[in-house]
């Protein structure tokens, strides 16, 4: 199932640009390649400029270019206070397909419109629109009728990977593994409608089916984001629905505060709350036995050496803590 993304852009030249050559663009830093892997080919996006969606356009193709400050049709950025440079060497090929301009107040919008409210602005490269949105811009505006600008570029591709090894880290080519990666890749993970009916399974989950649940990423909430968000996809007179957390390290009694506060926000509806760390204490543990399943994750390959994100999702483990005797 294709999932709807709305990309923020910084300025309305740029928007432009992405409109004039169905093309979007992310830049050479952490957030800029989570985003670049967190879109799959055939994802729809939408660009998000001064409270409005534009468009929507199907992904065709990704590419990582070499020497991308040199390519049109964005400028490079270096910013005054820490001189750091940024371009855009991760892109994504558009089908256009849809041409409208709608403002996010619209009810349509409401999924993403309220994690914007709560997270109090963009501050983010990109959200995560649910199938109903997806479903509701199906409709908005007219079908393309012309066809974009295309820009040819002689660069070489490449293949950003990541790396525990700070000595190898060469940015863009191999970024740090952060939490945010692990975030995307647990999603990535759980999109595979097997694994997250062998998931529900395990989590002892039986009052729905995974072919009836959308795994969404981050959600905002009052007092914060929940990384996994996973709820019905066409919920009938109740919405269940289930928070991950995921901790790179090993997860501590304030993690588990943080997402049993998610879990009385949620309420009834909420079917599980699940806690993915690489490891937990015993005393967090006996304290939130009844109410938050611990899993842990391993990334069965070497992480010392530079992996692509499709070798990690591919190497992913999830396994539930011992002490509850189960697999994912």
């Amino acid at each position: 199932m294709p999932n709807h993304f709305l990309i923020s852009v910084s300025n309305k030249e740029n928007l432009q640009l992405c409109k004039k050559y169905a093309l979007a663009g992310f830049s050479n830093s952490i957030n800029g390649v989570w985003t670049f892997c967190d879109i799959k080919k055939n994802d729809f996006i939408s660009f998000l400029y001064a409270a409005r969606a534009h468009n929507l356009y199907r992904v065709e193709e990704k590419v990582a270019l070499e020497d991308a400050e040199k390519l049109p049709p964005w400028k490079p950025v270096t910013f005054k206070i820490s001189r750091k440079k940024y371009y855009f060497p991760f892109r994504l090929y558009l089908k256009p397909v849809r041409k409208f301009e709608e403002p996010l107040i619209r009810a349509e919008f409401a999924y993403v419109a309220e994690n914007l409210l709560l997270r109090g602005g963009y501050r983010k490269t990109h959200f995560q629109a649910d199938q109903t949105t997806l479903q509701n811009v199906s409709q908005m505006g007219e079908r393309f009728s012309e066809n974009a600008e295309k820009l040819e570029f002689a660069s070489t591709k490449f293949i950003p990977r990541f790396s525990t090894k700070k000595t190898a880290i060469r940015m863009p080519y191999v970024f740090p593994f952060r939490e945010i990666i692990l975030q995307s890749m647990v999603r990535h993970y759980l999109c595979n409608i097997d694994k997250l009916q062998k998931f529900l399974d395990d989590i002892s989950i039986n009052e729905i089916k995974a072919e009836d649940l959308e795994v969404l990423g981050e959600k905002a909430l009052p007092e914060g984001h929940v990384d996994i968000f996973i709820k019905q996809a066409v919920p009938i007179g109740e919405s269940k629905s289930i928070l991950i957390e995921i901790k790179c390290g090993k997860a501590t009694i304030k993690d588990f505060e943080q997402l049993a506060g998610y879990l009385r926000e949620f309420g009834p509806e909420c079917l599980r709350a699940v806690l993915i760390a690489k490891d937990f204490g015993k005393k967090t543990l006996s304290t939130y036995k009844d109410t938050i399943v611990p899993v842990k994750y391993a990334v069965s390959c070497d992480l010392s050496v530079p992996r692509s994100f499709e070798e990690l999702v591919e190497c992913l483990k999830l396994e539930k803590h011992k002490s509850l005797d189960a697999f994912l």
